[in-house]
């Protein structure tokens, strides 16, 4: 196990009715905010505009509206809401959403205070030193966005997703009412709960010894996906099984599951490139690289692949050699992935194979994943396995 610090500082106030208290939470931090949000209209849909805007107004709260966040959350829109924050004085940023909505509003909250163009955090020119303080109305579980150092933007004028990655940028609170979900579309929720399933992955396969504590907890945590993700199909309004994917959610990506390892990632920089040049949702364009990446090195990760086979998908070795039971897993993967109704490759998203140059040439001159590291040769392999 190498050296790490864990720090998770986000409030987490989970359950029935806890967004009736978001003005009084928000009201610790200041009384004068910018609610962001996807549009008042998809607030009213899921029944928490009404709630919030009552509960902040009880509060003495003073907040400016900015809707219209969409999937892979535009620079555009953050660039209008740092403008927002500076003419009003505003010194918190309260997001309602999902994952696109929370990281948009990090990336408001982190620009406010940087004379510079916000884009150069994505790019790593600069790296953030202070921010606005943030919080959350989850309504989308998956990215986990609501307590991790994580952000991802779309640049949409040039067609690339850049993230930013750093500790000072964790909200303060996040409110998780697992009734919020339920009126989720079913796509919708199985891209979630994808999202959640790729984070542990992305943790799990890592060369680092002697992590039997993270390695069960990621095997156990994937194994509660699996098993409920699909039943919320069955039984959307199911309070229980919504509460478990949201949970799992944000375990999968406070990074309790990822101390002391080295992880890799690349799968999710591949999905990021599809979903900046065709707007596929996040967790869609996850499921077809998850699986795309695990085809291309799995013969020189045997081990690891055997074990994710057998502990996670409880593949019965008895019959097979090492190298059919570590495949066998990949193929469970996949009908898991079927199952949920998520594509499996970029034909079944509707992806023209043909702008597979367009989405890797971002990637020329460099090398990405610790687990595997890869070139520019072998991502356009990867693509090419994944049409």
């Amino acid at each position: 196990m190498n050296n790490f610090v864990f720090r998770n500082p986000t409030t987490v106030y989970f359950g029935k009715k806890t967004e009736e208290n978001v003005g009084q939470i928000v009201a610790q931090y200041s009384k004068n905010i910018l609610l962001h949000h996807y549009g008042e209209d998809v607030l009213r849909m899921i029944g928490i505009y009404d709630t919030a805007i009552k509960s902040l107004n009880d509060a003495g709260v003073k907040f400016t509206e900015l809707g219209g966040v969409k999937p892979n959350p535009r620079l555009s829109l953050v660039k209008e809401g740092i403008e927002i924050c500076r003419k009003e004085g505003i010194d918190f940023v309260l997001g309602i959403g999902g994952g696109s909505v929370i990281d948009s509003a990090k990336a408001i909250a982190f620009g406010v205070p940087y004379d510079g163009d916000v884009w150069d955090f994505f790019i790593h020119k600069a790296q953030v030193q202070e921010t606005l303080p943030t919080g959350s109305i989850l309504t989308l579980p998956g990215t986990g966005s609501e307590t991790s150092l994580s952000c991802v933007v779309t640049n949409e004028d040039i067609g690339y997703k850049g993230s930013v990655d750093i500790d000072v940028i964790r909200p303060k609170f996040a409110i998780m009412n697992p009734e919020l979900t339920m009126s989720l579309p079913p796509y919708q929720t199985m891209c979630g709960t994808f999202d959640a399933l790729s984070h542990v992955i992305e943790r799990y396969f890592t060369d680092v010894p002697n992590v039997t504590v993270t390695d069960l907890q990621c095997e156990a945590v994937m194994r509660a996906i699996i098993h409920i993700g699909p039943l919320q199909l069955d039984d959307p309004q199911n309070y229980d099984y919504r509460a478990e994917i949201m949970w799992a959610s944000k375990i999968a990506h406070d990074n309790s599951l990822g101390i002391g390892r080295i992880v890799d990632w690349t799968s999710h920089i591949l999905g990021h490139q599809i979903s900046a040049v065709c707007d596929l949702a996040h967790g869609a364009s996850l499921a077809i690289m998850v699986l795309a990446w695990m085809k291309y090195i799995y013969k020189q990760h045997i081990d690891r692949f055997y074990k994710f086979a057998v502990n996670v998908f409880k593949v019965e070795p008895a019959a097979m050699s090492r190298e059919l039971t570590a495949y066998e897993g990949i193929i469970r993967l996949e009908a898991f992935i079927k199952r949920m109704g998520l594509p499996t490759r970029l034909s079944e998203a509707n992806v023209d194979a043909s702008i597979i140059p367009e989405m890797t040439k971002i990637f020329e001159g460099r090398t990405h994943g610790a687990f595997h590291p890869i070139n520019k040769d072998d991502i356009d392999k990867i693509f090419m396995l994944a049409k």
